[in-house]
């Protein structure tokens, strides 16, 4: 009954009241599932891994430990599970927030994986995180990394992911295309949730500096690549 309040109150819009109702709740041991990924999706990242942690979900902990900057901690939350294109997607994620060498590899292992499996939605992330792992250096391999995770969106009639949107929009403005990228960020942060990673680079792509972090200091979010604050070499659009 909580956990449908609380999506019924965040599909309304109402952010304050589905956090409080959120906030407040003591969820039973078979409620803990929901209410680690429902706590993950609003922005509180603490309270996914409190509830996680009581849980066999090791997909939710690692990313939300991921949130939260501790690359350590997901890696020994998906411990030895089998590598499926989730697992792989999160253990890239880490290895990349930890500037490992072998994140590219990881990724690549990850999209291979998701295309195998026919998950779309994990085929869409790796497409993401391929992507920014290209800034700001190379934003034309970027944004053909990115091309795939658009093709899906497109294929399964459904709108562009928030995150994938946020990163283009980061490409884009690094490949000169400033406009286009102020077009893209516009999308993504209209589709993103409050305090989620989508919306802060959203927000960035915006010049919405002070604004993306206010956004990361309430989600609780890790610190974020140098690239997203970086300013690109001047291009016409």
């Amino acid at each position: 009954m909580t956990a449908a309040l609380i999506l019924s109150q965040h599909r309304a819009g109402q952010d304050g009241d589905a956090l409080r109702t959120l906030d407040a709740w003591t969820p039973d041991p078979a409620d803990l599932p929901t209410a680690s990924a429902l706590a993950l999706m609003l922005g509180r990242p603490h309270l996914a891994v409190s509830w996680a942690e009581r849980t066999d979900d090791a997909l939710t902990l690692a990313a939300a430990h991921l949130r939260l900057g501790r690359n350590a901690e997901a890696l020994y939350a998906l411990g030895a599970a089998r590598d499926t294109a989730r697992v792989l997607l999160l253990r890239a994620r880490a290895h990349a927030q930890a500037r490992h060498s072998d994140a590219p590899a990881l990724a690549r292992a990850a999209r291979t994986a998701a295309r195998a499996e026919g998950d779309t939605a994990a085929l869409v992330q790796a497409a993401a995180l391929l992507g920014e792992l290209h800034l700001p250096h190379a934003p034309h391999d970027a944004l053909r990394d990115l091309a795939e995770g658009l093709k899906v969106a497109e294929l399964t009639g459904q709108d562009a992911d928030a995150y994938l949107l946020a990163v283009l929009a980061h490409a884009q403005r690094f490949a000169g295309g400033t406009a286009k990228a102020a077009l893209t960020a516009q999308k993504a942060c209209a589709r993103s949730a409050p305090r989620s990673p989508a919306r802060v680079l959203a927000l960035h792509a915006l010049g919405r500096h002070d604004d993306a972090e206010t956004e990361r200091q309430s989600g609780a979010l890790s610190g974020l690549p140098d690239w997203v604050t970086a300013t690109p070499t001047a291009h016409p659009d």
